[in-house]
């Protein structure tokens, strides 16, 4: 009775055992997305803080002293060549022009009667030039009367923003005294400080990149200017970057995160999550060969770049990359892509 039920028994494993054989054999492969790995062009990059400053400013003074009277532009607004800025307090200005236009008047009438004793002959030569030069003089003081009075209007002598109103209405402006600044903005310059081990790797048309994180958004810059002169203290030298800033989103005063490109490397990168960690902390990619087989390819890995992680050893220009569908896989499993 034992014998046939160790016979049974074993007549069972054998049949079990050869349905997992043509299960192994009818397996389906695993469906996995891939990459061909190939090498690209990089750019390395230091980072920098920088302050965005206006292209050119202009200080706009009067030329005469005087009451400011009226102010009607504000910090912030956009102004155009010839807008009204300010205006003194012109009273004396025009009295000192009513003068001058009578004295005037009293110089022309005189030229007009001794006009017409020297056309017949009856006045002194030496007279007669003393009268042009009487209408000269009152025609001068008269030019110089009228520039003072248009003097006492402050016009914006470019097109830019208002910066800063350094003189309010009832205070006493003086000669050459700002009274506000107007600032370039349609293009700005970010400035920054390069120590003088890196200036040398900094060119003219050093391709840069600027984040501003109080207006959320990035620009490319423009052409470099490199200072000449080192800081006695940190030693570093003032590099500003032209941005042109259409939309006027970017301020003077506004800090910057500065990327330049110093140099450009040939390096092969892939997806980060195609890269896995296996217990003993080693890296890993799965690696596809030419009959579809899956495997486990030990890697060395370097700097990120965005979602890419550059591979420096493990993985060669034209391997096919799993990256895709490896949480399903084992060594040696047959996939299709």
């Amino acid at each position: 009775m034992m014998k046939k039920d160790i016979l049974v028994l074993s007549i069972i494993l054998l049949l079990c055992g050869c349905g997992n054989v043509d299960e192994q054999k009818t397996k389906a492969p695993i469906r996995i997305k891939t990459e061909i790995a190939s090498k690209g062009s990089l750019e390395n990059a230091r980072t920098y803080v920088g302050v965005v400053e206006e292209y050119e400013g202009t200080a706009v003074s009067f030329t005469s002293m005087g009451t400011v009277k009226r102010m009607p532009v504000n910090e912030g607004q956009r102004v155009v060549k010839g807008q009204l800025i300010a205006e003194m307090d012109d009273t004396q200005a025009r009295n000192l022009l009513r003068g001058a236009e009578a004295q005037m008047e009293q110089a022309d009438d005189a030229y007009g009667r001794y006009k017409m004793l020297h056309d017949n002959g009856s006045l002194p030569e030496v007279q007669w030039v003393e009268i042009q030069s009487k209408v000269a003089q009152a025609k001068s003081q008269l030019e110089v009367a009228k520039k003072n009075l248009a003097d006492c209007r402050l016009e914006a002598p470019v097109s830019g923003v208002v910066g800063k109103k350094l003189i309010g209405i009832g205070e006493t402006a003086l000669p050459s005294q700002t009274v506000v600044s107007i600032l370039d903005i349609s293009t700005v310059k970010v400035k920054v400080s390069i120590p003088e081990s890196e200036i040398s790797g900094i060119g003219a048309n050093t391709p840069t990149t600027i984040k501003v994180e109080a207006i959320d958004d990035s620009f490319q810059g423009g052409y470099i200017e490199k200072g000449v002169q080192a800081d006695a203290l940190t030693h570093t030298y003032d590099i500003r970057i032209s941005v042109v800033n259409k939309e006027q989103k970017l301020l003077p005063g506004m800090v910057a995160s500065v990327s330049l490109a110093t140099s450009q490397t040939e390096e092969l990168m892939l997806p980060v999550t195609s890269v896995q960690k296996r217990a003993d902390g080693s890296m890993f990619v799965w690696t596809v060969d030419n009959g579809n087989t899956a495997h486990r390819t030990t890697v060395n890995i370097g700097h990120t770049e965005g979602n890419r992680i550059a591979i420096t050893q493990g993985v060669t220009t034209g391997q096919r990359v799993v990256t895709e569908g490896y949480q399903k896989l084992s060594e040696g499993t047959v996939v299709v892509y």
